[in-house]
């Protein structure tokens, strides 16, 4: 704060932020009595059903330059990053409306706030499995840990993108809200988080190459895991494209529809 005991718009907004971020970090946690315990089930959960899955097949899921479980441990968290950044900023605008009555927050605050709390909290997932997996004797630590924070914040970014773009959407045409949460299942599926891409006959492979998902969680891996063979034609610069323009277009939305979306 200033001498003069006005504050500036940066510290007006770092305050909101703040706020917000405090009050969905203790509604998230606290809010059921199991809440923790579930953001790191759910992925123990897939994890023991794929290796279930693989000891049945007799090993047939095999992936080359990387070990197996440590293979899905970096895949599912990270599409696991993307859908709560992305579908959590749905409802993010909707459940903070009463706050709108104050003038300092603005529709795109909770829907940025909720973005970073699923960030930080996916990312603190990722640890302890990393930590579970190191004390079991896997190699789930990543060769580039630069590189690897750098593609984590990459996929982040395009969740959060998306999420800026639907936020918008989903108040404007609520029944958009349940198509979403309809198509993230197949996308689970196609983003290569489970399933080795590199299976797929080609002629699929060249239209799974459309999804930026597939690229991130590929080129996350190859961060993770020096000796992997990522499947042909992932692209940083696809992934980027794809996340500066969901965000360019979102902070447009979110600019344009400011005043209709404090009114509803």
């Amino acid at each position: 704060m200033s001498s003069t005991g006005i504050r500036s718009p940066w510290q007006v907004t770092w305050s909101v932020w703040h706020a917000l971020f405090m009050r969905e970090v203790l509604a998230r946690t606290m809010g059921n009595r199991l809440g923790w315990f579930w953001m790191l089930a759910e992925p123990v959960a897939f994890i023991a059903i794929m290796v279930g899955i693989r000891e049945m097949m007799g090993r047939m899921r095999l992936v080359t330059g990387a070990e197996f479980i440590p293979w899905l441990i970096v895949g599912i968290t990270a599409f696991f990053l993307f859908r709560e950044s992305f579908t959590r900023s749905l409802t993010a605008i909707e459940a903070n409306q009463a706050l709108f009555a104050y003038r300092q927050v603005k529709p795109i605050d909770p829907v940025l706030v909720r973005s970073t709390m699923e960030a930080v909290l996916k990312s603190v997932v990722l640890l302890i499995l990393m930590v579970i997996g190191v004390l079991l004797g896997m190699d789930v630590l990543p060769d580039d840990p630069l590189g690897a924070l750098f593609l984590w914040c990459s996929i982040w970014l395009l969740g959060l993108g998306g999420g800026l773009v639907m936020s918008i959407v989903v108040r404007l045409v609520p029944d958009t809200q349940h198509v979403v949460a309809m198509l993230m299942l197949p996308l689970f599926m196609l983003s290569g988080a489970i399933f080795p891409i590199q299976t797929m006959p080609h002629s699929i492979q060249v239209y799974l190459l459309y999804n930026p998902v597939l690229h991130g969680v590929e080129l996350l891996r190859l961060e993770f895991f020096p000796g992997y063979t990522a499947i042909s034609g992932v692209s940083l610069d696809y992934l980027w494209h794809w996340s500066l323009t969901m965000l360019a277009l979102g902070l447009a939305l979110h600019r344009r529809f400011e005043s209709r979306l404090k009114a509803q």
